[in-house]
């Protein structure tokens, strides 16, 4: 086996093995790699599946193709599913915008600014991350209903301008502080003023935290289903979550094949995301634990 250096790269040092080794672990890889798409594969096949078969034969391949879910999905809960999938749309990338435009100015705040009580207030900022979502719900949701925001898109976007999420900002505020202070020194040498150096010199060296930020809340506030399903009350404002409970029917036959295709073409919006960012998330996570 040649000799790796030690500061290599997983993938050097994978690449550097020999012999039996190197093919345990490539196995190893693929069987994960095989149970962790499996779920995937399955609600694939389901989405072409008769709805008598989905459960019945719960194997990959379908005894008879059903195509027909994707169409009777698309248009078979009251609404055309884009309609979902815009809400979703509107919702996600509102709280992008909120994220990356609050959460930067809090950790930019956090990171350069002295001011009194600044470890204390940045220490309730990371108790937050501790604070269950179930014990802000409810004063939450009294105080947007007496803004009359209930059944509105208002509750989902408007908190994101807030900056409420402490796991970005703690994230950006360890990525800034790997940014050498001599910029914005410089900077103030030249007459920028502060909100200057957070958009001409702090904002453009931080994109790797804020592509991070980008992709996790785009997948985070697309997928999730509680907060919609609290405030969203009438079906035209139904996102993809609550839209695809419609298939399902107590008092009636549910219509799994319909709702297994529609959650197929749901995935494609975060996974198209994910596959587009993918390098720059993986960079973001690794540079904003550097400290300068």
């Amino acid at each position: 086996m040649s000799a790796t250096t030690p500061n290599a790269s997983p993938l050097t040092k994978l690449r550097a093995l020999t012999g039996p080794r190197r093919i345990l672990i490539h196995t190893l890889l693929i069987g994960v790699a095989i149970v962790m798409l499996y779920p995937l594969l399955w609600m694939l096949s389901s989405s072409l599946k008769p709805d008598t078969e989905i459960f019945t034969h719960p194997g990959l391949i379908p005894n008879a193709l059903n195509p027909a879910n994707y169409s009777e999905g698309w248009s078979g809960s009251g609404n055309s599913f884009s309609l979902y999938i815009t809400n979703s749309l509107v919702v996600s990338i509102g709280a992008v915008v909120g994220n990356v435009i609050s959460c930067s100015l809090a950790a930019y705040a956090f990171a350069r600014f002295e001011f009194r009580g600044k470890k204390i207030w940045f220490g309730v900022m990371l108790g937050t991350l501790m604070l269950p979502m179930q014990a802000t719900l409810i004063p939450q949701y009294t105080i947007f209903y007496n803004l009359t925001w209930i059944n509105t898109f208002m509750p989902l976007i408007v908190p994101k301008f807030l900056a409420t999420d402490a796991f970005f900002i703690f994230l950006m505020v360890q990525f800034i502080r790997s940014i050498p202070r001599e910029l914005d020194q410089a900077a103030m040498m030249d007459g920028a003023n502060p909100l200057q150096i957070y958009w001409k010199i702090i904002l453009p060296l931080m994109r790797p935290a804020l592509i991070t930020t980008t992709i996790f809340t785009f997948i985070w506030t697309y997928d999730d289903f509680l907060s919609q399903l609290v405030y969203l009350q009438q079906n035209a404002r139904f996102t993809v979550p609550l839209g695809l409970t419609l298939f399902l029917d107590k008092t009636s036959g549910s219509s799994y094949g319909a709702m297994f295709a529609m959650s197929t073409l749901a995935l494609l919006p975060t996974l198209i995301c994910f596959l587009i960012f993918q390098k720059r998330l993986v960079e973001g996570l690794a540079t904003s634990g550097m400290k300068g």
